[in-house]
């Protein structure tokens, strides 16, 4: 493992709520970063099968741009009874013809194919949020920091905060989604926390152990 030893790094993303939770998890350890957004810089194409490749797609691209160590995030939802569908694909449920992102419509897809399976229940609508964080090097290497969370689809959307399908997820042991959680609450995860909440705290808790410490 690679430990990281500059605290300029670049948020690999164009996506603004994954920008503002990245941000809010690395702003206390110090670290000063800009996006691939504020930096203009040419999305890749996600090309990958695994959340995995996507996030080294995307932290490579920023790092070698850059010049600078790279951060991304490839993140999705898995509902069992769809066979782990969206997945990998979540963002692309949400894609309409002109290219613009309506996670509104992708949630109503994902509610859609629910009831065809007749999955009427939270026992039947088991899903799990995973984050896979991948940390890149201008030189090509990489480290990469899984999470997740499990809790089931809610239908209809509940709660204004948050982004994507937050609004239709609630983690097991509580009674409110991520759509209806704090910022503080969903991702305020810090060194010295025991425990971290969200699939996205999860997976960076593991990076600050990995790369960070020590």
């Amino acid at each position: 493992m690679r430990k990281l030893d500059t605290k300029t790094i670049v948020v690999a993303s164009h996506n603004e709520g994954k920008i503002r939770e990245i941000r809010d998890l690395i702003g206390p350890l110090g670290f000063s970063a800009k996006s691939a957004a504020d930096l203009e810089f040419e999305e890749p194409d996600e090309t990958g099968t695994t959340y995995e490749e996507n996030a080294r797609i995307k932290a490579l691209a920023s790092a070698r741009a850059s010049g600078l160590p790279a951060l991304s995030d490839d993140s999705g939802l898995a509902v069992d009874a769809l066979d782990g569908a969206p997945g990998v694909y979540t963002a692309n449920w949400a894609e309409r013809a002109d290219g613009s992102r309506d996670f509104g419509m992708a949630m109503e897809k994902v509610e859609t194919a629910l009831q065809e399976k007749g999955a009427a229940t939270a026992d039947r609508r088991k899903a799990r949020f995973v984050s896979v964080l991948c940390l890149a090097w201008p030189d090509g290497h990489t480290e990469l920091f899984r999470g997740e969370i499990e809790g089931h689809v809610v239908w209809p959307p509940r709660g204004t905060l948050g982004f994507g399908y937050d609004p239709v997820f609630q983690p097991d042991g509580y009674d409110i989604t991520f759509g209806e959680m704090p910022a503080e609450a969903k991702h305020g995860w810090k060194p010295g926390d025991s425990e971290a909440l969200s699939h996205r705290a999860r997976a960076f808790k593991l990076f600050v152990e990995t790369c960070l410490d020590g």
